[in-house]
């Protein structure tokens, strides 16, 4: 008669790790820490601005095949999407992804410098960490033969960055085709193996343009000036009390507008990010902020301002554009359950924290996700600085690759 399976998540991490294919992964990951990190410094060559990962995502493409992984090719969005298949059909799945882009523009040159387990180049940790993460894992799976009980996409994403607004895993959760058998995803992103990101940070993003007739400073004075009646909202919106718990924030990212210093501008315009751990406060800061902008433009409108006026009036434009929705990971879930075994099998201390990742959109639908860190350490992040050490990554693969099996079943 068999032996009972282990019931605990302890049980089930501990009975795991102990699996001779797994210590053959073990094994593989440690002894091809080069190979990983060339593969890191490779993709991180190649440029990938949100909005332009198509190079990226073609190189990725062919090392997702080169690891053993099927069904490999690029959605319609540019997502690369690569599967580990089961050893016997299955209705569930496990995701695991790591976004393509970077913050830096196409005409920052990069130029990776990689001595010993040391990479500096502009998006060397955030996320090439991630990436190298993901092909890690995938060979590793490969090279030890192990199959999984369900199958595993492997997801290189686009549009984590900024205005990209999480639209590569918005797309995975609207339109993939097995996207109703995901019940579990794993979020990699930069370095680190001690912290999980298990509350997602809810944000909205607006831009907002004044546009009107513009003119010359001296014989147009009259007329209203769109940096001003920014100004005015700007004053309004940042004298807000915000509160402390829940969080909430409110930043102005960006302010542009005018031609010279003896014009009127036609226009100007300010980008907006707001950010809390409560929808309620996003929706609150949201009405307020178009509250501000309408009044005061409404205000600079009115015809006991400007008398003689012969020109066309202010129009105010608010887009939305972003819209991070937030969400918890559940603390009497599975994959919670797991994250605390495989760290407690490990002897990783957990720190969960709360930030704006892709698990924002999984979490805030009800499936559970969770962002690590893919190992090692990274520092400059967001910076031309940017730098990453592999030194330690190991304990970091160990980690996603234990609660990847543990989620998915060997």
């Amino acid at each position: 008669m068999p032996p009972a399976a282990p019931t605990s998540a302890f049980a089930r991490v501990a009975h795991i790790a102990a699996d001779r294919r797994v210590h053959a992964a073990f094994q593989w990951l440690h002894l091809q820490q080069p190979q990983i990190l060339r593969w890191q410094a490779e993709v991180v060559s190649i440029p990938a601005p949100t909005f332009e990962e198509r190079a990226r995502a073609e190189r990725l493409c062919d090392l997702f095949r080169d690891t053993g992984l099927s069904d490999v090719g690029i959605d319609e969005i540019g997502n690369v999407v690569g599967v580990c298949r089961a050893a016997q059909p299955a209705e569930d799945a496990v995701l695991v992804s790591a976004h393509l882009d970077t913050v830096f523009p196409a005409t920052v040159a990069i130029e990776p410098t990689l001595e010993g387990t040391r990479l500096e180049a502009p998006g060397a940790c955030d996320n090439g960490a991630g990436l190298a993460c993901l092909l890690a894992l995938a060979a590793a799976l490969q090279q030890a033969a192990l199959a999984p009980e369900c199958d595993i996409y492997f997801v290189a994403n686009v549009g984590e960055e900024g205005e990209g607004n999480l639209r590569g895993i918005r797309h995975i959760y609207h339109r993939a085709p097995w996207k109703d058998r995901i019940t579990a995803h794993l979020v990699i992103d930069g370095a680190g193996h001690e912290i999980a990101v298990t509350d997602a940070l809810g944000s909205q993003r607006f831009l907002v343009r004044i546009t009107g007739p513009g003119g010359h400073s001296w014989t147009d004075a009259s007329r209203p000036n769109p940096i001003v009646v920014l100004s005015q909202a700007i004053a309004r919106i940042t004298a807000l009390e915000l509160p402390t718990s829940p969080r909430t924030t409110l930043n102005i990212g960006t302010i542009e507008g005018g031609t010279s210093v003896n014009t009127i501008p036609e226009s100007a315009s300010i980008r907006i990010d707001t950010r809390s751990t409560a929808p309620e406060q996003l929706i609150r800061l949201e009405v307020e902020i178009h509250r501000a902008f309408e009044d005061v433009v409404f205000a600079a409108n009115q015809p006991q301002i400007h008398r003689a006026r012969k020109h066309a009036p202010l129009t105010l434009a608010i887009e939305k554009i972003g819209n991070r929705p937030a969400g918890q990971l559940r603390q009497d879930s599975a994959l919670y359950d797991n994250l605390l075994a495989v760290d407690r099998h490990l002897g990783i201390r957990t720190e969960t924290r709360t930030a704006s990742t892709d698990a924002n959109i999984p979490l805030a639908l009800g499936v559970p996700a969770v962002t690590l860190g893919g190992g090692g350490d990274g520092g400059g992040i967001h910076t031309r600085a940017e730098w990453y050490d592999a030194h330690g990554r190991e304990i970091g693969l160990r980690r996603v690759l234990l609660l990847l099996l543990a989620m998915s079943g060997i």
